[in-house]
């Protein structure tokens, strides 16, 4: 099987065990009512790359061939990637969440993503509210809920699990996404005094808003599988670089990219006037900032020994991605 087709039966497997599990995560009727789990399962099943999920799921996977971890000495251990699934799922949640937010009229006001109509034109503007605060508290619900394991192996899972909780709230909150998105409020003129943002503040702008998440996604992974702490800094730093390529790349794709492709309105931060890389630097530099960031990463990933797995190819993958 050739690179490219093994990195595809990666995905695709990655994402049907992925989705089947965030089925299992959402309450159903009776437990929730009726039109809020319709609403949770438009937008969380509306398609999408899963690239924070798999990423976490490819963190894990890295580490366990890399023999990089700590020993759970049980024979009833589940398998990294079963380890890694709670974060995986939770953060697709998370992302899902505020993908709901971004698109709500107070924010940027948005009628389409993954290619259908948004959750506010279907459902109304307070049931996509009350439908994404729902996705968040599941978040960690699904992060609390520990696999079967000895007692022994059990006090070593729920050590990571506090600290994947700590990674992912923090990265989901106000010192990460939350406060990106605030910061970005503020330079597109809809909260408080305007801020002019150059370059150096729409970088740090960005490592909140869109690379907190990923970065945090590739970390989760590592941790739950058992990491040791010099292969967890160095996929912090790799999830770094590869959180904001995939930002340059997204503000090229709000440029050149097409909406049917896309699956969401294009154009629209120009129409706004919103700080971007495009913006400041030109689509031939950004695209020369993005493959700066996939350098780093690879070289990132080579310096601690994680080159066994998906990893690579993955910021490959985000790097010359079209949707």
């Amino acid at each position: 099987m050739s690179a490219p087709d093994a990195l595809s039966a990666f995905l695709a497997g990655a994402r049907e065990r992925i989705d089947k599990a965030l089925e299992r995560s959402l309450p159903a009727p009776p437990d929730a009512p009726t039109i809020l789990s319709e609403a949770m399962r438009y937008s969380l099943f509306a398609g999408g790359k899963r690239l924070r999920p798999i990423l976490a799921l490819a963190a894990a996977d890295a580490v366990d061939r890399s023999l990089h971890r700590e020993a759970i000495r049980s024979g009833d251990a589940p398998s990294a990637i079963d380890l890694a699934l709670p974060a995986a799922c939770a953060l697709e949640l998370i992302h899902t969440y505020s993908l709901i937010h971004d698109d709500l009229p107070s924010m940027d006001n948005d009628v389409l993503r993954r290619g259908r109509p948004t959750l506010h034109v279907v459902y109304g503007e307070g049931l996509a509210i009350l439908a994404a605060d729902g996705l968040q508290a599941q978040a960690f619900a699904v992060l609390a809920q520990l696999p079967d394991a000895s007692p022994a192996a059990r006090t070593v899972l729920e050590h990571r699990m506090m600290r994947v909780v700590r990674v992912i709230a923090e990265a989901a909150g106000p010192i990460g996404m939350v406060g990106g998105q605030a910061i970005d409020l503020q330079a597109a003129g809809q909260a408080g005094a305007r801020v002019t943002l150059d370059a150096e503040g729409v970088r740090a702008m960005h490592a909140r808003k869109t690379g907190a998440l990923i970065r945090a996604s590739a970390v989760s992974g590592a941790i739950a599988a058992g990491a040791a702490e010099p292969v967890i800094a160095a996929v912090d730093h790799f999830g770094t670089d590869i959180g904001l390529a995939f930002q340059i790349v997204d503000d090229i794709l709000d440029v050149e990219g097409e909406a049917a492709t896309i699956g969401k309105t294009i154009g629209k931060d120009a129409d706004r006037a919103k700080p971007t890389y495009p913006a400041l630097f030109g689509l031939d530099r950004s695209r020369a900032l993005a493959a700066d960031c996939l350098d780093r990463a690879r070289q990132t990933i080579a310096d601690a020994g994680l080159t066994a797995g998906w990893l690579v190819p993955i910021a490959e993958w985000v790097v010359s991605r079209k949707s």
